[in-house]
């Protein structure tokens, strides 16, 4: 038996239910409990745990078998084996000719590449990066606040691609540098989104608490900055615990966030922060997020009717996407199978490269192609996009 079998058996038992009670009460079907009880299954995917959870009102972790990861998809690795390299290896040694990198020439090449981040153009970034680490690397201690600044970049790409082991050297590289609390959380903001894509609930929940305990400002006299900072440790407190079946708890860090939020009026990006804003749109956003891990798809559709398009464009790329798959979900599970296509389509025309990484697209299109009856060319293709067998 999986370690997930047992503790959901063990529990299961303890609250009296049968695997039928369990599958009636969770809307998990009697045939995946009966396969995790008996170990022909290891583990569920985190959605499933958390209804089994919710059912047996128990932390979701309580039940999991340990981190259920998934890693980067065929051909992701070696794509970006020299930035990976750059980030593991020992620096270069100079040779007596080679030309030294300038902190300007670095920030400045920086700034060049900020675009592609932007948009989310990955093979361009797997190119440019490792030279930019090397160079960063190169400067020393005068070069410390860029090498930052691009360490915490890698780690956000390494995360996005599912790449984790890279994602972790970088970003703890980044906070070991970090100079203050306001750039070591930009840090911590990454690291916890990396814990929440490996399934590790209670150590992305314990470890989004401190930072928020840490970089609570005084509000009558915070700045843009440190409310930006302290609201996105909020919402990855609420992200945490929203997954991890404490829904009292996240509802709780979601109300402090929008007050952050409203104080500030607008979207603002830290310095720190190139590709996450914090206002008023991300964090409705993030509350449409957290009603579809709760499974409502009709509060998901019914909060992203009150986001209008124009405010959707001053959030980075990588949250109005994830918007875009949350309410391709609400629309799959209500049975809306062209809205829902219609919503990938969407995020592919506009963020073709990131698309392929992100799981939630398969999981969306699987259900899209459960519910209809034939399969158009262009969901084909699609299947073949976000990695989903036929």
């Amino acid at each position: 038996m999986s370690n997930a079998g047992k503790h959901v058996k063990e529990v299961r038992k303890r609250r009296g239910l049968t695997q039928q009670g369990l599958a009636e009460a969770s809307g998990v079907s009697l045939s995946i409990i009966r396969k995790l009880e008996q170990g022909e299954r290891e583990t569920a995917r985190l959605e499933t745990l958390r209804k089994l959870a919710v059912a047996l009102r128990v932390p979701t972790m309580r039940l999991s078998g340990g981190p259920n990861e998934e890693g980067p998809r065929a051909g992701t690795e070696a794509r970006w084996k020299a930035v990976r390299a750059a980030l593991e290896q020992p620096p270069l040694i100079p040779e007596p000719d080679d030309d030294q990198p300038t902190v300007a020439g670095v920030r400045d090449a920086l700034s060049a590449a900020e675009p592609l981040f932007r948009k989310d153009e990955f093979g361009s970034l797997a190119v440019v990066l490792p030279p930019l680490l090397r160079d960063a690397e190169a400067l020393g201690a005068e070069g410390r606040a860029i090498r930052v600044r691009l360490l915490q970049l890698a780690g956000w790409l390494m995360v996005q691609t599912r790449q984790f082991d890279a994602a972790e050297t970088a970003l703890q590289r980044a906070l070991d540098d970090s100079a203050d609390r306001m750039e070591g959380a930009a840090t911590v903001n990454t690291m916890c989104w990396l814990l929440l894509r490996q399934g590790k609930l209670d150590t992305a929940l314990n470890l989004a608490v401190k930072w928020a305990d840490e970089t609570e400002p005084r509000i009558s006299r915070a700045t843009a900055a440190e409310l930006s900072t302290w609201g996105w440790m909020l919402l990855r407190v609420s992200a945490a615990a929203v997954r991890n079946s404490q829904a009292g708890q996240a509802a709780d860090a979601l109300k402090l966030a929008q007050a952050a939020a409203i104080l500030l009026g607008r979207e603002h990006t830290h310095e720190y922060e190139l590709r996450r804003t914090f206002g008023p749109t991300t964090v409705k956003l993030k509350i449409a997020e957290n009603a579809g891990v709760i499974d409502r798809p009709d509060a998901v559709l019914r909060l992203a009717e009150l986001v209008p398009g124009p405010a959707l464009k001053t959030v980075t790329s990588n949250n109005r996407n994830r918007h875009f798959l949350d309410v391709a979900d609400a629309y799959a599970k209500t049975g809306q199978f062209s809205e829902a296509f219609g919503k990938l389509e969407q995020i592919r025309a506009g963020s073709p490269e990131w698309l392929p990484n992100q799981r939630y697209a398969r999981d969306v299109l699987s259900k899209i192609v459960k519910g209809r009856r034939t399969l158009t060319p262009e969901m084909r293709t699609m299947a073949d996009v976000v990695g989903l067998p036929l």
